[in-house]
């Protein structure tokens, strides 16, 4: 059963010719003749950076996605993404929180709810003056073929796009290959070489992409993009270098365990065997020790079994 926003924001369709028509989706193959939106046209004509990952992200992923959508709504830049579950919606609710504009493109009607549990996330975009965009009729139902379309809008509207996470196969490469076709660039975030969900972003920067490794990156990657930005938004910022544990000289023997194991945990999911002889030579006392830490919300554990840092 479709169900549909419950809202009063103002929506229109918009023709090639209409003004506030996105003009950088008029250069792209198969530019949509239409676009059907619910919110703020204004937000469709602003400097943009899409922000696109995984659905079936890591804690990782999603805490690259919140960070740097920080970061660029800091910077006066709007966040474009999907609106999927996983890194999608941490880009936008990472723009959101510092009071940021967001765009999300649906692969079905702007105004149906999918997915069924991103309705308080939709509103509070539109709240925040932000737009649900897409080229599908008012109603029209999410189908396969449409978010493979949806994602040509995504790079289509973009400057360029940065890719937080992304296995292989994965769709999100559908993404980074329309921005590719489009002439625009590709920044990627790396990750581990043993975690699956970080292959195609690490094969995305060995065939090209800027890789994105720290704030320093991401803002000079601003600035040459749209020009100067304000440098201050660091400060504002949450560094990633920040969501581990510090590990001082002088502290107990059970804080640099929790250290240890927690900043092991934000390189890459781990599972219980992965810790024998670091915290106990036993299975069953590694699984009670990770079960404290996430008794204190500190990791959580994956519906694969494997362990992950808590994005903070």
């Amino acid at each position: 059963m479709i169900s549909y926003l419950d809202t009063a924001a103002p929506r229109c369709q918009l023709d090639q010719g209409a003004t506030c028509y996105p003009k950088n989706l008029l250069t792209i193959p198969q530019s949509p003749h239409s676009l059907y939106v619910l919110g703020s046209t204004a937000a469709l004509t602003a400097p943009s950076l899409a922000i696109v990952g995984a659905r079936k992200a890591t804690p990782y992923g999603m805490s690259c996605a919140k960070h740097f959508a920080r970061l660029a709504a800091l910077c006066g830049v709007t966040v474009i993404s999907g609106g999927a579950v996983g890194c999608d919606q941490a880009a936008h609710k990472g723009a959101l929180e510092v009071g940021g504009k967001t765009i999300v493109v649906l692969g079905c009607g702007a105004d149906v709810v999918y997915p069924t549990r991103s309705e308080g996330l939709f509103l509070k975009v539109l709240e925040e003056d932000g737009a649900i965009v897409s080229e599908a009729p008012w109603g029209a139902p999410p189908t396969r073929w449409s978010f493979k379309r949806r994602n040509r809008i995504i790079a289509g509207m973009a400057q360029a796009t940065l890719i937080v996470e992304a296995g292989l196969p994965s769709g999100t490469f559908s993404t980074a290959d329309a921005t590719l076709e489009q002439g625009k660039e590709v920044l990627a975030v790396p990750g581990s070489i043993f975690a699956k969900e970080s292959k195609g972003a690490n094969q995305l920067i060995a065939q090209g992409a800027l890789p994105i490794i720290d704030d320093q990156t991401f803002t000079d990657a601003l600035i040459q993009l749209f020009g100067i930005v304000d440098r201050s938004a660091l400060a504002e910022g949450i560094s990633l270098t920040q969501k581990g544990v510090d590990d001082p000289k002088d502290s107990n023997p059970e804080e640099k365990l929790r250290s240890r194991v927690v900043n092991a945990l934000i390189q890459e999911p781990l599972r219980a065997e992965d810790f024998l002889g670091i915290c106990g030579d036993d299975v069953v006392k590694v699984i009670r020790y990770l079960s404290s830490l996430e008794l204190v919300g500190i990791v959580t554990r994956l519906r694969d079994g494997r362990y992950a840092a808590v994005s903070r």
